[in-house]
């Protein structure tokens, strides 16, 4: 199954529709389709190599998709590119932090790059980081932090903008438990109280057991999109980590 889910809103914060990218001979994606809307989890669960990166990569703009379209709150990101952009926020897989910076000069760059800057901008990361409980840690440099609190500023810097879309790809590699479960609850607790749609992209099946819904990605294509336990029922499994083996082959590591 490969379809957009048939909820009725009356507008989705994001909407991938036969989103299609080739590298050569080789199809990343083939026909994606998903759809969040307004304070919606979703976990994007599939093995390595499924093409979530990929689709992370046509949802922020870093490349462009040879097929389909994507609109971030009703607007297109082909023909305006800007706007759309500016409703996302993403915690890429690899680390992005300029670690020769400040934890809140790093901040205070990404605020400057969407026009929030003076009082405003010092606001807003001072905001951030005192929700993730890293006010105290502003003026260190990035590279004296662990690697859960390096995570934690990336989050905090994909937030100043206050974005309609979060965009977590894999953002628990590398991280210890402690590390990976603090991440989880809190973007759990964005989206209850910033209603937020957030897109989590994860191989990992226990973390895909706490969203509102799961689409699992296999081999560029949407295999099944639902709740956890409508995934379970689907397959006939007893918990969501076989509903996952059984439709992909393959075990989460």
């Amino acid at each position: 199954m490969n379809e957009v889910p048939t909820e009725t809103v009356t507008r989705w914060a994001l909407k991938a529709r036969d989103v299609q990218k080739s590298y050569g001979q080789r199809k990343a994606l083939n026909g994606t389709n998903i759809a969040l809307s307004e304070g919606e989890f979703a976990a994007l669960l599939g093995p390595n190599g499924a093409g979530k990166t990929t689709l992370f990569q046509l949802l922020t703009g870093l490349f462009v998709a040879d097929g389909g379209s994507i609109e971030v709150d009703g607007t297109n990101i082909s023909n305006n590119a800007v706007p759309a952009l500016s409703g996302i926020g993403v915690v890429f897989q690899q680390p992005t932090l300029d670690l020769d910076l400040s934890v809140a000069e790093n901040l205070r760059f990404h605020a400057n790059l969407h026009g929030i800057g003076g009082a405003e901008g010092q606001q807003r990361v001072h905001y951030e980081l005192e929700k993730l409980k890293l006010a105290d840690r502003a003026n260190d440099k990035s590279r004296a932090l662990s690697g859960g609190q390096r995570r934690r500023v990336e989050l905090a810097r994909a937030l100043l903008h206050r974005p309609k879309v979060l965009l977590m790809d894999e953002p628990t590699v590398g991280l210890d438990p402690t590390s990976r479960r603090d991440l989880l609850a809190y973007v759990l607790e964005l989206r209850r109280k910033r209603k937020m749609a957030i897109l989590w992209a994860t191989h990992l099946v226990d973390e895909a057991e706490m969203a509102d819904r799961v689409v699992v990605l296999h081999r560029g294509s949407v295999l099944t999109s639902g709740n956890p336990q409508a995934l379970i029922e689907e397959t006939g499994k007893a918990n969501l980590h076989d509903a996952f083996v059984a439709l992909t082959g393959q075990k989460d590591s």
